[in-house]
């Protein structure tokens, strides 16, 4: 009979207990038994259960202690035939090509999980920007948060640039606090991250370096408009440089809005990702 276990509050830990959002977790992305899944926080492994119940192969990664011969436990037979592999850290800790088991090397993989939400930008961030990205990340993350990279209100931000620069974010559902003990203090919702790629950066030509560090001084006075935070960064950077001319002190930024057909008078958060892109050109 296996012990009691509470969630720990330092480790973010509100476990799901319904059993249909679980069910739409799966369906939205697609799980197969072709398809190697990583999750993260299994905590008590419903999702985990899911996930095994679809026939994929599946890597968890958890932190808590407590949870490791829990897990293994539960999931005897499973890890015993190697459809589960339980491993204990910190993710974002983990290389994802030096710590992944031999099974996982080489292999195209989805991101699936309940995440901690106190780390959810890190892991994002981590997951998409590596060199072994996922194809597809399902994840359940603070309604807010969803909402912003969504860019629901239809106002861009650093953070919605950030995830769609790699990838096609999608509302799935909204999950109210009550499907999850403890309950947490905001309604969550599932958001799937679909056709993650660097193909922006590499198929263009664009350097990721300087495409967050345009973004992020296009964002850096939100009450101003674009053009006049791009040239205030310019002058800084032209500054950066003794005073010497740089490339970025020769860019016209008024020629450039008019050759992309950009509103000179538009706002950071009004600009699309495409449009970004070609100004990182």
């Amino acid at each position: 009979m296996q012990r009691k276990i509470n969630a720990k509050k330092s480790l973010g830990q509100n476990f799901l207990k319904s059993g249909a959002i679980l069910g739409e977790i799966v369906l939205a992305g697609q799980v197969s038994a072709s398809d190697f899944i990583i999750e993260i926080g299994p905590g008590k492994g419903s999702l985990t259960k899911k996930l095994l119940e679809a026939k994929a192969t599946v890597l968890a990664i958890e932190k808590d202690s407590r949870l490791i011969e829990f897990l293994n436990e539960k999931f005897t037979e499973e890890v015993s035939t190697g459809k589960l592999q339980i491993l204990e850290g910190d993710v974002l800790e983990f290389d994802l090509r030096e710590d992944l088991p031999k099974t996982f090397q080489n292999k195209k993989y989805k991101l699936i999980a309940n995440i901690p939400y106190y780390i959810t930008g890190q892991i994002i961030e981590k997951f998409l920007s590596s060199e072994n990205n996922p194809t597809d990340a399902v994840l359940m993350v603070q309604k807010e948060v969803c909402d912003r990279i969504i860019a629901r209100d239809e106002k861009e931000s650093i953070l919605s640039m950030s995830v769609k620069a790699y990838c096609e974010p999608k509302y799935i559902k909204k999950v109210p606090a009550k499907f999850f003990s403890p309950a947490p203090k905001v309604d969550s919702a599932i958001i799937k991250l679909g056709n993650i790629s660097k193909e922006v950066f590499e198929g263009g030509g664009i350097s990721e370096e300087v495409f967050f560090e345009i973004v992020c001084a296009g964002f850096s006075h939100k009450r101003k408009i674009l053009i006049s935070n791009l040239k205030e960064w310019q002058k800084k950077k032209g500054e950066k440089d003794d005073g010497g001319k740089t490339y970025f002190s020769e860019i016209n930024f008024e020629e450039k809005f008019k050759q992309y057909d950009i509103d000179l008078k538009i706002r950071a958060e009004k600009l699309k990702v495409e449009d970004w892109i070609k100004l990182a050109k």
